[in-house]
């Protein structure tokens, strides 16, 4: 994802967990409220000034907006959860085979997938 829309997703999650309303945020910051919803769509870039009012307008900070978890995307996908789970169960030594095997599986079938397409004859007419 993109550094303008992860940074319109944390200034909406402020927002939101502060109880306010894109409007409020903006008359907050000296801003729109259309300025703010293009800026949580990641629509626009922010300039730095801004991002300062609106950081102050949602009692936090500007670096609060880059503290980004890359596996908290991840909450909305059960099954790698699952095999998180399963492989935290197993010692290292089974850790390492679950991680060769996976490797294995997922190099072989894009080699796989690449060899097919590349057999393939191009069947498309200009």
């Amino acid at each position: 994802m993109e550094t303008t829309k992860l940074l319109g997703t944390k200034i909406r999650q402020f927002r939101k967990l502060r109880g306010i309303t894109q409007e409020q945020l903006a008359e907050a910051s000296d801003s729109t409220g259309s300025y703010i919803g293009k800026l949580e769509r990641g629509e626009v870039n922010v300039q730095i000034k801004t991002l300062e009012k609106i950081a102050e307008a949602l009692n936090t900070n500007v670096f609060a907006f880059f503290d980004y978890n890359p596996y908290e995307e991840l909450k909305n996908q059960p099954w790698i959860w699952e095999c998180i789970h399963i492989l935290s169960q197993q010692n290292e030594a089974g850790q390492n085979k679950a991680y060769r095997i996976l490797k294995e599986l997922f190099t072989s079938s894009q080699s796989e997938l690449l060899e097919s397409n590349s057999d393939t004859p191009d069947t498309h007419e200009e």
